[in-house]
């Protein structure tokens, strides 16, 4: 049988013909337009789409034969990845290839800037021989600070090259160790630091809810006058506005954008402005990165139609025999696990440890992967984090994720165990397994044995081994309002540390907890929601 691939995007002459020439593949061109591709995916093996094409629930359900989704480019807008994932539809990605690109996009623009090419352009176009020189007269990048925000593939392709131009390179990631960096003349430093000290400022990071408005008019202030601001990223990670004010005040000297809030950006104020550069979202327009997209979504897509091989897949794994209503319980106490986890850490997660148990576990060993990392990123990124998306989240943020043995847990014939070690070097480790291979509950915290659901509002209460403790707390919550539902506690050893969870049938108010925590047997009491 041959499987029908959609193409509804542009693909180089030699990735489509390499299409055409496998014996076991027939590929289908059609523009991207969505009447386009709903109807030629009701016979669809695969479909090999941008980002213009969404791919929702409704369109999904008129794919009955549909096995793969290849998006050329890293990103994932206008998927419903759980929709895909429901359908055992694989999701895959090809990230990293235009790094190049948008690196050397973002020094171009540096350049333009520094230079002042357009103005030096238009004049000599207009028929003006060095009309005015000091208006033309540019910096150099030699002996300047270079800040960089945001240090992944991108960021790392700009300060490697900025290097060369003999500039001090600054760059901001809280996801990115100083083992990480992989050149010590990069020096890490915080957004704040870097504002105050850059000449020049390049945003490389991806958008999310950490990042959306990050650049605001109290983040330009605290930035040199005179500073040139570069964003190839993401038109939300600054504000528009506030750009457009510091240009016209002054404060910034030059600004370049490639990428717009709204694009094409037809109301953007940055359009048309004196000393701002602005070119069409081309960071991955190049012949190369082009060619290369396009010979690695092919490849990607057809070795993933045979079982040959599944790269940069993104969503639920795909093994043989193994459906989505077996996984998904295990991926949802694993979802759990990395949400208490996430709860009970004081600094930045740096690696994961997980250790299966049992031979049901054994079979799920990425979806559960999949779960942790889901549950650890989402109390910080929001609805942006999905089963998808987790892993390539947690990688742009330096976050390891190993498998082990021999963690000290208890004796259950299938379970899950996750161990973090955070930034300062503190060691978390949770522990959860199934009942009737449905209903999730988590036996262990640390030393602490417990057996609780992990749903709803949970209070996470650490507490010294003393009498009086549960009428205490008991009596702060019926003073306020505040109905337990149910209690559990697990002690290390009589009249040392207890820690108590709490699943409560409201939020407990910030004011309640703050009186909770100036108990004198309390530690330390965190909240915690699970939504199922």
């Amino acid at each position: 049988m041959a499987f029908h691939i959609l193409v509804a995007t542009d693909l180089t002459d030699e990735a489509v013909e390499r299409l055409r020439a496998v014996g076991d593949a027939q590929a289908i061109i059609v523009p991207p337009s969505f009447p386009a591709v709903r109807d030629g995916l009701k016979t669809a093996h695969a479909l090999i789409a941008r980002d213009g094409i969404h791919i929702d629930r409704d369109l999904l359900e008129n794919a009955p034969n549909l096995k793969v989704i290849g998006r050329v480019g890293a990103g994932l807008n206008g998927v419903d990845t759980e929709a895909a994932t429901e359908r055992g539809v694989i999701v895959m990605n090809t990230p990293g290839t235009s790094a190049i690109a948008h690196g050397e996009l973002a020094i171009t623009l540096m350049l333009a800037l520094s230079r002042k090419i357009v103005v030096a352009h238009q004049s000599l176009k207009d028929g003006w021989w060095l009309l005015d020189r000091k208006r033309q007269a540019g910096v150099q990048l030699h002996g300047k600070t270079l800040g960089v925000v945001g240090l992944g593939r991108v960021g790392q392709v700009v300060a490697a090259r900025c290097l060369a131009f003999g500039m001090t390179v600054l760059a901001n990631d809280p996801y990115i160790g100083e083992e990480q960096v992989g050149d010590e003349r990069i020096a890490l430093v915080g957004l704040r630091e870097l504002l105050q000290r850059a000449d020049f400022v390049t945003l490389h990071v991806p958008l999310t809810a950490e990042t959306r408005g990050l650049l605001d008019a109290e983040a330009i202030k605290l930035m040199k006058p005179g500073t040139r601001l570069i964003n190839t990223a993401h038109g939300a990670i600054w504000d528009e506005n506030a750009v457009a004010e510091a240009v016209k005040s002054g404060h910034l000297a030059g600004v370049a954008v490639d990428v717009y809030p709204e694009e094409p950006p037809y109301n953007s104020p940055l359009v048309g402005l004196d000393n701002v550069l602005h070119t069409p979202h081309i960071g991955d327009n190049t012949v190369e990165a082009t060619q290369d997209l396009s010979i690695q979504i092919v490849e990607q897509v057809l070795d993933a139609l045979r079982g040959d091989d599944y790269r940069n897949v993104v969503n639920m794994p795909f093994m043989p025999g193994l459906d989505y209503e077996t996984v998904r319980p295990y991926m949802w106490l694993a979802e759990c696990i990395g949400t208490l986890t996430h709860s009970l850490a004081r600094a930045a997660v740096r690696r994961v440890a997980v250790e299966y148990r049992g031979d049901e576990v054994s079979g799920v060993v990425k979806p559960v992967a999949v779960g942790l990392l889901k549950g650890l990123l989402r109390p910080v990124l929001g609805e942006k984090v999905n089963t998808i998306n987790a892993p390539v989240l947690a990688a742009e943020r330096g976050i390891q994720i190993t498998q082990t043995k021999g963690l000290q847990t208890g004796e259950y014939a299938n379970m899950v165990t996750c161990q973090v070690t955070l930034e300062d070097g503190e060691q978390i480790t949770t522990s959860g397994t199934l009942l009737d291979r449905k209903q999730p509950h988590i036996v262990q915290i640390n030393q602490y044995r417990l057996n609780f659901v992990p749903e709803g509002h949970l209070l996470i209460l650490g507490s010294y081994d003393q009498p009086g403790v549960i009428g205490r707390v008991g009596t702060l919550m019926a003073n306020n309002n505040v109905n337990i539902a149910s209690w559990y506690t697990g002690r290390a050893e009589p009249g040392g540390h207890t820690l108590t969870v709490l699943t409560l049938d409201q939020p407990i108010p910030e004011a309640v907890l703050d009186e909770l925590r100036h108990l004198d047997f309390v530690r330390h009491a965190r909240p915690v929601e699970i939504r199922v």
